[in-house]
């Protein structure tokens, strides 16, 4: 069994306890907290298991890592903290860790990190001899192993497209909807992750993944962002009132041009309210869907709906990105020390999982 903790309790971190609960191979031995209040409480009331695991979260995440955890599922936020989450990591492959996490973008495709990022990794993986293997939250999948595959099943390949859509009125995490994307906020508001360059930033090496694995040189990467006010207040469960005028919709594509042609598209389409750019794409069941469009012969749609927590689709799609990584674990173990990337970590079977109550 591999002795792994959790560091990081929101919406990723619940959804990693789970799936760490349920794989037949690793042992949930420990769950790092920032919020002092939850520090005590048992792993599996934090996780809305409905169960207790006998592990007690911790704020101390120097004592968490002395005791010489295998794995550690990195899920606290990179979005407003980078440098902390990088640092974070860090410590933990210099303790020796097989880590995998969503929250250092620049690491989706580490041949292009920057230095600043990229070295500070090698060097704690090269004194620790821990492993490293990032996959987005958006999830990573959807962006990278998922378009791969079904590439793989036309004749002939034109574009590639890696579409999320989501009704954002029911993910409980108001300070990345309002402040990081703008919802709720004023047209003339600068969202931070629409801000020029930020897109590429943080979906850009998802984008050269694929072109990587499809033997495609990028001409260069281009973004195109798009936002639309709410034309009357809404009211959500979670995070109240979105007042008339203010953003209700935003959609942004990350554009890899191959031969002077965008070539490869990751959009993402999010709105707070349906009634939000209406002639925008939806998702099949209204609240949200990751699509993958191959245009070719033939032509290729795969969608793909999740939900978790009661049906939330938000949390179904951080699911699938905490059991992407999870899922990671026994096979970095395996593959020794070294910085991994979504084609190098395969996707296998859930095999042993059929029927555990971790999930």
């Amino acid at each position: 069994m591999v002795s792994t903790i959790v560091w990081g309790t929101g919406n990723v971190g619940r959804a990693a306890i789970r799936a760490v609960e349920a794989h037949p191979g690793l042992e949930l031995t420990g769950v790092v907290v920032h919020d002092p209040a939850k520090a005590g409480r048992d792993a599996g009331e934090l996780a809305g298991l409905g169960r207790r695991l006998g592990v007690a979260a911790t704020a101390d995440a120097a004592a968490a890592l002395s005791a010489g955890p295998r794995a550690v599922v990195y899920a606290a936020s990179g979005d407003i903290r980078p440098a902390e989450a990088l640092a974070d990591v860090v410590r933990a492959l210099e303790a020796g860790a097989v880590v995998v996490t969503p929250s250092l973008y620049a690491l989706y495709d580490h041949r292009s990190a920057p230095p600043e990022t990229r070295e500070p990794v090698l060097a704690a993986v090269a004194r620790g001899g821990g492993s490293l293997f990032v996959s987005g939250v958006d999830p990573g999948w959807a962006n990278d192993v998922l378009p791969l595959l079904v590439s793989g099943l036309a004749a002939t390949v034109d574009s590639v497209r890696c579409q999320e859509l989501f009704d954002y009125s029911t993910y409980d995490q108001p300070d990345a909807v309002r402040h990081l994307v703008g919802m709720g906020l004023p047209m003339d508001y600068q969202p931070p992750m629409l801000a020029p360059g930020v897109p590429s930033m943080v979906w850009g090496g998802q984008v050269r993944l694929i072109a990587r694995a499809l033997g495609a040189e990028l001409d260069e990467i281009r973004e195109h962002v798009e936002r639309r006010p709410l034309a009357a207040t809404v009211t959500t469960a979670s995070m109240g009132a979105f007042e008339a005028g203010t953003q209700g919709a935003a959609r942004f594509e990350v554009r890899g041009v191959v031969g002077g042609t965008p070539r490869i598209v990751i959009e993402h389409v999010t709105r707070i309210h349906p009634s939000c750019a209406p002639d925008w794409p939806v998702p099949p069941g209204g609240t949200g869907a990751h699509r993958v469009i191959i245009e070719g012969r033939p032509r290729i749609e795969v969608t793909v709906e999740a939900a978790d927590e009661d049906g939330n689709s938000s949390a179904g799609g951080n699911a699938t990105a905490a059991g992407r990584l999870v899922g990671a674990i026994d096979w970095l173990v395996q593959a020794g020390p070294g910085l991994y990337d979504a084609l190098d970590v395969p996707i296998r079977p859930a095999t042993g999982k059929l029927g555990r109550r971790g999930a």
